[in-house]
């Protein structure tokens, strides 16, 4: 028998590679002789990197790199198992948690960083960069990104812009001859699942700004930047971003990988479920086993329990999923491919020990699956 473990992260608990070990080691404890396969996953946000370098057999790299406020950071990123595929999370070296809250004012804040770091992967030879834009802390529509990577954004007097959304009001012309020609021979996609274009009540600064440090003032006059940036954009690079689902990612991220590097944005867990060739692993599979901290009704729109169950259903494996707790609608699950939940805790527990003792409760519940499986091989047919 051989079986897939495909879980991704319990948040503020497990790690999607610690997930995966933990669920290996109960089903090792029931059936001691499967083969089992661990390709831990995320859905392009936080945790990533991790799940992705330790699905492939790649390795964790360490750059220091500009972060949001323009002080240096240790950032880091992967270089997958096959050498060639880069990923970045911006949020290693753009993030919220690097601003302290006093200091959080999204008018000020940079990308470059983000920049530094595809610029280091593509010195290491990578030409597939896989970037999720989750959890910045920046509204400068990639403008900071760019500038690392040889574009020169100039005033109306010929001066480089400074770091910074606000800056971007006085931007008169793009230079992008110096963009690091390296990028032609790249394939670029961009973890993204939200739709916000990047200006007007629905955009970058309206929505995400506020819980940035804006102000009513700065979200308008963020806005307002945004938009002009987008003029120049579409009449010095003929890319029209404005108003593209996905364009007001990460503070305007989204726009700047569109309009410097013609990216393409996809959905975060099925673009890691290609880099981690899941189809491929499923392949032969007896099962698959995928986790989650809550499965609901939510885990069926672009969460990755959703992606890996709907993905199994193709391939023809039957799929168990084991979930810290279960929210309204869980069955949702079961339309997706889903043969059966196992919830992870035996007793009442409080939320705080329930974290503490992930690790053992989802062996446990693993374990429990797999003892449920021997019996049903021992029933009669139906």
């Amino acid at each position: 028998m051989r079986i897939v473990i495909a879980p991704q992260a319990l948040k503020g608990s497990l790690t999607a590679p610690e997930a995966a070990r933990a669920i290996a080691h109960g089903f090792e404890r029931a059936l001691p002789t499967a083969e089992l396969d661990l390709v831990p996953i995320a859905d392009g946000g936080e945790g990533t990197v991790e799940a992705l370098v330790s699905a492939t057999g790649g390795q964790i790299l360490h750059e220091r790199v500009t972060g949001p406020l323009g002080e240096p950071v240790e950032a880091t990123f992967g270089l997958l198992g096959d050498g060639q595929t880069a990923v970045i999370e911006m949020a290693a070296c753009a993030g919220l948690p690097l601003v302290p809250p006093e200091r959080r004012d999204p008018r000020l804040t940079t990308t470059y960083g983000v920049g530094e770091l595809i610029r280091a992967a593509l010195d290491r030879g990578c030409r597939h960069l896989i970037i999720g834009i989750g959890g910045s802390a920046t509204n400068d529509g990639g403008a900071g990104m760019a500038q690392a990577l040889g574009v020169r954004l100039l005033d109306a007097e010929g001066q480089d812009l400074p770091y910074g959304g606000a800056a971007l009001a006085r931007l008169a012309r793009i230079v992008s001859d110096g963009l690091d020609p390296r990028l032609r021979e790249c394939q670029i996609e961009v973890a993204c699942d939200v739709t916000n274009p990047l200006c007007g009540s629905q955009g970058a600064s309206a929505v995400y700004g506020p819980q940035k440090g804006a102000t009513r003032e700065m979200v308008a006059q963020l806005d307002a930047a945004l938009d002009h940036y987008a003029r120049i954009i579409r009449r010095d690079l003929g890319r029209d971003v404005r108003d593209i689902p996905g364009a007001g990612a990460a503070g305007g991220l989204g726009a700047g990988l569109l309009a410097f590097l013609q990216a393409t944005l996809r959905p975060g867990a099925s673009l890691v479920l290609e880099a981690v060739a899941l189809a491929e692993r499923l392949q032969g599979a007896s099962l698959l086993v995928t986790a989650e901290g809550q499965i609901d009704r939510q885990t069926a729109y672009g969460k990755s329990v959703g992606a890996v169950a709907a993905l199994a259903q193709r391939c023809g494996v039957p799929v168990l999923a084991l979930a810290g707790s279960l929210g309204e609608e869980y069955q949702v699950v079961y339309s997706l491919g889903v043969e059966a939940v196992m919830p992870l805790l035996p007793a009442p527990l409080s939320l705080n020990e329930a974290m503490t003792q992930a690790a053992s409760l989802l062996a446990d519940a693993s374990e429990r699956a797999a003892r449920l499986l021997l019996l049903g091989q021992r029933l009669p047919p139906p």
